[in-house]
């Protein structure tokens, strides 16, 4: 890159980096540190729920997809999510901020050892906080592929450089940190995936290569569904992007959970739905585009870092790739805020009764340890990606598939329909799920719909099917679920000055 494009690139880094320690001074209780003491305005809590859905890996593991399939992607991946979050944003985000009120909790799971007991928390916890250590491995390793097309700079320097910015301001700003960030690489990411649009738009002649464009492409091309992605795959990503999206993944949990009330966390789940259904069509055209500028290249996820390389001039390329970061620091940081939050508030506690009475201090510096570090685990595991499948491998497959057993008794145990489902059923479908996965991975089959599809679904089954053979409801149980029916008056008032003053 040119000097130009590392200054743009450096004084983003700096910007996201002040933003932290302006963050910080907010920060006062493992409440503030996590959930934003309950005040995020929807519309910044909409912003970072979808900012944080998505990392540079839709760069790489993604532009892989677009260049060999073609729309397929839009369809498999951008329709899903908006159809689970419109869906989440009536039945499943307005429960998330009425549990805090009711609780005070300071993570998502924090509330099954109500709803179920303390054991099937514990369970749920340790292999959600593992499942999500390859995760944001992989997408840590997505990013420093892009560095290495951009820079040359080798794949551990960039997971190195990428994973310690984030460290910085994620870990003493916390979650009001990661918020803000989230909105300023969404302003970055916005002009930077728009300025490239236009280029690729011009480079093949203009507007008319809007539509143009899909008959100089093979057919399979401009396919619904294509290749692996069958209907199937796309039915069955649909159910796991409902799991995931409206809080299966933590950090977009924690996002519902900072709204002031169920009112504003619905608000912010359709702003970020929205988003979802028009935003992709502009970003993905220039992955999809990329077969006619970039024919016969012999590894199609680096079809975007190459074609960005290749067609921006100086300073611009800079902004771009500051785009690429933000899509992953946007996710990465919030997945270490939100594993932070579940350690800190659903593990240590369980595992010394010194951790369990920590002060109000006390608390706050086990947070940013253990968002340290996480953060630093991961970004072991994302050295090693290539061995669990590299980028797309530990997202699509082992992600996808393992999600939805360990989010199943989450999330349906909010909901009325499920509250004969107990201990027994949370954790039955939790092991029958992983157990589904293991067989279909290692032993019966290689099909990619069967492997993300067979564990939920069985999941599903065993979790529902188990409530109905259950005749006694947890007493406790069903006056929470009953609470988080009705809003409640005990609302945080929301401080728009807090977000929006930062002089």
């Amino acid at each position: 890159m040119s000097v130009l494009d590392w200054i743009v690139l450096g004084l983003y880094f700096l910007l996201m980096i002040g933003i932290g320690f302006w963050s910080h001074r907010r920060v006062h209780n493992a409440s503030d540190y996590f959930t934003a003491g309950g005040r995020m305005p929807w519309w910044l809590a909409g912003i970072s729920h979808h900012m944080s859905g998505y990392s540079s890996a839709v760069f790489v593991g993604y532009a892989a997809i677009a260049y060999t399939y073609g729309f397929t992607l839009y369809i498999w991946w951008a329709v899903p999510v908006t159809i689970a979050v419109i869906v989440g944003a009536f039945i499943i985000a307005p429960r998330w901020p009425r549990l805090r009120m009711k609780l005070q909790i300071i993570s998502p799971m924090q509330y099954l050892a109500t709803r179920y007991n303390v054991t099937t928390q514990q369970l749920l916890a340790w292999s959600g906080a593992l499942l999500k250590v390859f995760d944001v491995g992989a997408k840590w390793s997505a990013m420093a592929i892009i560095l290495n097309v951009f820079t040359g700079l080798p794949l551990i320097v960039g997971i190195l450089l990428t994973g310690g910015v984030s460290l910085i301001y994620v870990t003493i700003g916390g979650l009001w940190a990661d918020a803000l960030t989230d909105f300023a690489q969404f302003i970055v990411q916005l002009i930077g995936g728009i300025t490239l649009f236009i280029i690729v738009l011009a480079k093949l002649g203009g507007t008319s290569a809007i539509g143009g464009m899909w008959t100089r492409l093979p057919a399979s091309h401009h396919a619904l569904f294509s290749g692996s992605y069958t209907v199937w795959f796309v039915l069955a990503y649909l159910l796991i992007d409902f799991l995931s999206y409206n809080g299966g993944t933590w950090n977009l949990a924690q996002r519902y959970i900072a709204a002031p009330s169920g009112a504003q966390a619905r608000w912010a789940a359709l702003l970020s739905a929205a988003l979802y259904l028009v935003w992709p069509i502009i970003l993905f055209y220039p992955m999809w585009a990329a077969p006619l500028l970039f024919p016969h290249l012999a590894d199609p996820s680096q079809s975007y870092a190459i074609m960005a390389h290749s067609l921006l001039p100086n300073g611009l390329v800079g902004f771009i790739l500051a785009g690429l970061f933000a899509h992953t620091m946007a996710m990465t940081s919030s997945d270490a805020n939100a594993i932070s939050a579940v350690v800190t508030g659903d593990i240590l506690p369980v595992l010394s009764s010194k951790l369990r009475n920590l002060s109000t201090r006390g608390t706050l510096q086990a947070a940013r340890i253990t968002t340290l570090i996480f953060t630093a685990i991961s970004m072991v595991v994302a050295v090693q990606a290539n061995s669990f499948g590299g980028v797309l491998g530990l997202i699509v497959t082992w992600f996808g598939a393992l999600v939805g057993p360990i989010s199943i008794p989450m999330l349906f145990g909010l909901l009325p329909t499920f509250k004969r489902c107990g201990p027994a059923a949370a954790i039955i479908s939790w092991a029958g799920g992983i157990l589904a996965f293991a067989l279909i991975k290692y032993g019966i089959a290689s099909d990619v719909t069967a492997t993300v599809g067979v564990p939920v679904l069985v999941s599903a089954i065993l979790y529902i099917g188990i409530g109905l053979l259950t005749k006694q409801v947890k007493p406790e149980a069903a006056e929470l679920i009953n609470a988080l029916s009705v809003e409640s008056e005990n609302k945080v008032p929301v401080q728009e000055e807090e977000v929006l003053n930062i002089s």
